[in-house]
């Protein structure tokens, strides 16, 4: 396409993807990219997920460096690297020093020395370490305290990050040093030097991995740095315990994916709906006609009475699903006069058809769960006129809000709460990460709600606001995106992105999930208007984005059962079977920006149409989508396992 660069269409940016550095320390293997270590393995196990510097202003925002004086040096099982990193803001200005070294007995050790050049306030400054998930939960621990050595067990269900007076409590007390015992006798060692660390379940936020980080935030926070005030942090790693002689089994060679059937699914497939922006104007009749093609099973619209214009916005999302033939999830945020707003509402809906209330009340929306007075207030006022409609609660926030204040279902009908994969880290592979961490809020919500339906309301690639701001935000300045606003929206990474979570979510058991936004920047077509800033966000007028396929081949099965596919390696692959009497349609997609030859199987079949969605036929895909949709190919299976290459964010679909 001439308007658009591979790049922008993998992933909304005119930028190639960050250089990935393969380390060895003694018989550890690593990876380095853009000032961080990832994926520490032995073998093919998994001990350290990421090692990296965080900057994170007054308002917990994450502040990314400049890098600068890069140098590698790397020979066979030793390295060292050295680079300057530079954070700035209006408000900010911290550089620091870096040297990671990593020596031939298999000790990785990583410094960090920085000044601060003005002064500022500040919530977060050093280093974080992340433990994946799969090795590490359920697994004993050891940590020295300044009181002493404790022990436990990680959590195999995400652990609540419960609040002591004003802050957040880790998982256990400070320590400066910690060990994780594994499954096969090793042990992974962190020794932390020039502050105290404490630990917290990252899957309360949906990130995949628990999290070593520094300063306790028993402390309090913002705190406040004073120019040319001095940070010193320093991290040790090694492997310990009882270390085979040889590595645990090697990882496929890179680029090589299996993937094959797992067990079918019992659930049904999550209901499936989007939201409606509150600029969302009335659709055209060939907007209508191609969002009708997707099937929602419903439309979200946030009704909150402080906004003067709510009659308004509502009556636009009213008319919207009309024209689409379904169902309003009417997330309600009750406020001054709730008894009062609840009869206005009634009143506005009464010929509406609805699937479900969620409701909140301001004051307590992104912060805890709704309150049993709200609920029983709505259940007064709406039960008798809204007979069958369920009236849910939960949280607004993230799912840390309702791990940390448990619901009370007996008061309700369904427990809600939002997910987005970049509270923390905004990076492709952090996001890919999260996909994991998706599953276990529902498997742990379940655990607490019983047989109460999960509503997942809504997923976003960003979060929608600051929860965390510690003050008010400034609004984005001229030529900036608003903070909701990701560019990846528009892209193969996001298609592909959205693939997993479905696959995530369904195979947990959520019942019913609300993905994005209609139209417009946070969703998936491009209004006929559309960019409101071009430069940074990149889509056309009327643009089809290749999410909008996802959920489209999902409406096209919508009674299927879902049968997951296995992946040699799911950080890179991703996919799943819709079976039915009818068909059998194959969805995978590739996370990440590299080639990969991927072997599928086995498949009971002879033969089959494949579609490709990629940077080759993205033309037709966002602008020609009707012909895309039919642009199959039909190939003929003559073993029982098939090999595709699947090109960077590539996402195929395989009609058996």
């Amino acid at each position: 396409m001439e308007n658009f660069s591979s790049h922008e269409i993998w992933y909304g940016r005119n930028t190639p993807p960050p250089e990935r550095i393969p380390l060895q320390s003694g018989s550890l293997d690593l990876v380095f990219q853009d000032g961080d270590l990832r994926y520490v393995r032995f073998g093919n196990v998994e001990l350290i997920r990421r090692v990296y510097v965080a900057i994170r202003d007054h308002n917990w925002n994450t502040i990314p460096g400049t890098i600068s004086d890069l140098s590698v040096k790397s020979e066979s099982e030793h390295f060292s690297v050295q680079f300057n990193s530079h954070h700035r803001t209006e408000q900010l200005d911290f550089t620091w020093q870096a040297l990671i070294t990593g020596s031939t007995d298999g000790k990785i050790s990583y410094t960090m020395d920085g000044i601060t050049n003005t002064e500022f306030r500040y919530c977060r400054i050093g280093f974080c370490i992340l433990h994946p998930i799969q090795e590490c939960a359920g697994r004993p621990y050891q940590a020295l305290t300044p009181h002493g050595e404790i022990s436990g067990t990680l959590p195999v269900l995400i652990g609540p990050q419960r609040m002591e007076g004003n802050f957040e409590a880790p998982l256990f007390p400070s320590c400066s040093s910690l060990s994780v015992q594994l499954e096969n006798g090793m042990a992974i060692h962190t020794d932390f030097e020039g502050d105290l660390f404490e630990m917290e379940d990252q899957r309360n936020w949906t990130d995949g991995s628990f999290k070593t980080y520094c300063t306790p935030l028993s402390l309090g926070y913002p705190h406040t740095a004073r120019a040319g005030q001095q940070f010193h942090q320093k991290v040790t790693i090694w492997l310990g315990g009882e270390k085979p002689a040889s590595r645990l089994g090697r990882i496929s060679p890179p680029g090589q994916v299996d993937l094959s059937a797992g067990k079918p699914i019992p659930n049904q497939l999550p209901k499936v709906g989007f939201g409606i922006s509150a600029q969302q104007e009335i659709l055209s009749q060939s907007e209508a006609r191609l969002l009708s093609r997707l099937r929602p099973d419903h439309l979200k619209v946030e009704v909150h009475f402080t906004d003067a214009n709510w009659k308004t916005s509502l009556g636009r999302a009213i008319q919207t699903a009309e024209m689409l033939h379904t169902s309003l999830e009417a997330a309600t945020f009750l406020s001054h006069d709730p008894a009062q707003e609840l009869q206005q509402l009634k009143s506005q809906l009464s010929t509406v058809s609805i699937a479900r209330f969620i409701i909140f009340h301001e004051s307590e929306a992104g912060q805890k769960t709704t309150s049993r007075t709200w609920l029983e207030l709505a259940r007064a006022h709406l039960g008798t006129s809204f007979p069958g409609v369920p009236i849910t609660g939960g949280t607004n926030g993230n799912f840390a809000e309702l791990n940390r204040d448990t619901p009370d279902i007996s008061v309700m009908d369904g427990v809600s709460y939002t997910i987005n994969p970049q509270v923390h880290s905004w990076d492709e592979a952090s996001m890919v990460e999260a996909l994991e961490a998706q599953a276990s809020t529902v498997t742990t919500a379940r655990n607490f709600c019983g047989s109460v339906p999960i509503i997942i309301s809504s997923v976003t690639l960003k979060p929608p606001f600051n929860q965390a701001a510690t003050e008010q935000e400034a609004p984005p300045r001229p030529g900036e995106l608003p903070s909701s606003v990701d560019p990846r929206q528009m892209s193969l990474f996001g298609a592909a992105w959205t693939l997993g979570s479905f696959r995530s979510l369904a195979v947990s058991g959520a019942d019913s999930i609300t993905y994005y936004e209609i139209m417009g920047w946070r969703g998936l077509m491009e209004t006929a208007q559309g960019s409101l800033i071009p430069d940074r966000f990149r889509s056309l007028p009327g643009m089809i984005f290749p999410v909008y396929h996802i959920f489209a081949d999902l409406a096209e099965a919508k009674h299927a059962q879902l049968i997951p596919l296995e992946s040699s390696r799911p950080l890179s692959v991703t996919g799943f079977i819709l079976q039915s009497a009818e068909q059998s349609v194959l969805l995978c997609s590739n996370l990440q920006p590299v080639t990969h030859s991927v072997r599928i199987g086995p498949l009971m079949a002879r033969e089959a149409t494949l579609r490709r969605l990629n940077d080759q036929t993205a033309g037709l895909a966002l602008f020609e989508p009707d012909r895309f949709r039919t642009a199959k190919e039909p190939f003929l299976i003559t073993e029982p396992q098939i090999v595709l290459t699947l090109q960077p964010y590539e996402t195929i679909r395989i009609d058996l």
